[in-house]
């Protein structure tokens, strides 16, 4: 394509976005608001996500050593639990420590009662992979030495479901709104090949090809797509920093946004991406039946 030629479908494809300003304008509002809530969804379950990766770090996995072990021997046995598979790390704790945790902060003289003898020695677990802890734990309870195996299983069950459960509505949610996007963004380019159906059984008569015939188009819809990315990141941008800072100042526990800037340049990408694929794509659906003049 010559460089003059370039230029004059370059300006085509501009001159047909503001040519068409109301349908133009139409396109880009419903393409803008169906990237907002696809960033939006991916944004929630990338801060759910890590939510619940922390929350699983608190886990901990409680084996309790058989009382007739001396001390020496609870922790050979720890040499055995290291070596079961998704273990992360062992931690041995000796009667006299387990019966200080369970006083904890109370008045010592409400378990005059009780002596370290009482308790046994055990070691708290933390996994590589929480999702597998069920695996482990009956791995854990087959080493010799080991009485019991104490950990919250469905808790982390249920927080790996729901992690799963957010990346599958994220993704079921995005291919509906893009497949929207398209559709729209492919009508409005239809339209303008409608207003220039002449025009373009003229070009094809006098011998014009289909990619010259087609550029301006293409163009009209990767300007479409692009204005549209770029205010949607914009837009992602302001309304996740306002709900960051009111989520942030409720000063709640294990819920928490992290900054914008930390991932800015990624959503940065997604945006691009899909504004440019979803212009281009919907562009590219409704040429082809109209080169066929």
């Amino acid at each position: 394509m010559k460089h003059n030629n370039f230029g004059y479908l370059m300006g085509e494809g501009l001159r047909a976005v503001f040519k068409h300003g109301f349908m133009s304008f139409a396109a880009i509002c419903i393409t803008v608001a169906c990237l907002v809530i696809i960033n939006c969804f991916l944004l929630i379950s990338y801060n759910m996500s890590l939510i619940v990766d922390d929350l699983q770090k608190e886990m901990r996995v409680l084996v309790i050593i058989d009382e007739t072990y001396t001390e020496a021997e609870a922790k050979n046995v720890g040499s055995e639990i290291n070596l079961v598979d998704n273990v992360d790390n062992a931690v041995f704790i000796p009667r006299a420590q387990a019966l200080k945790e369970f006083i904890g902060d109370s008045d010592e003289s409400t378990f005059d009662g009780l002596y370290p003898e009482n308790f046994r020695d055990q070691f708290e677990i933390t996994l590589v992979d929480n999702d597998k802890a069920s695996e482990t734990m009956s791995a854990l309870e087959k080493v010799v030495g080991v009485a019991e195996v104490k950990g919250d299983v469905r808790t982390a069950e249920s927080l790996a479901d729901i992690r799963n459960l957010l990346y599958a509505a994220t993704i079921a949610i995005a291919a509906v709104l893009l497949v929207v996007s398209l559709i729209i963004i492919s009508n409005t380019i239809r339209l303008a090949m409608l207003d220039r159906r002449e025009e373009i059984a003229i070009m094809k008569m006098v011998g014009a090809t289909n990619s010259f015939i087609r550029f301006p188009f293409v163009i009209e819809g990767f300007l479409l797509g692009l204005f549209s990315s770029v205010f949607s990141f914009f837009i992602v941008w302001g309304l996740y920093e306002v709900i960051r800072n009111a989520i942030n100042g409720m000063d709640i526990a294990f819920i928490s946004a992290v900054p914008f800037a930390e991932f800015m340049w990624p959503m940065a990408g997604i945006c691009a991406v899909s504004g440019f694929c979803i212009g281009i794509l919907g562009s590219m659906l409704s040429i082809r039946r109209f080169l066929k003049v």
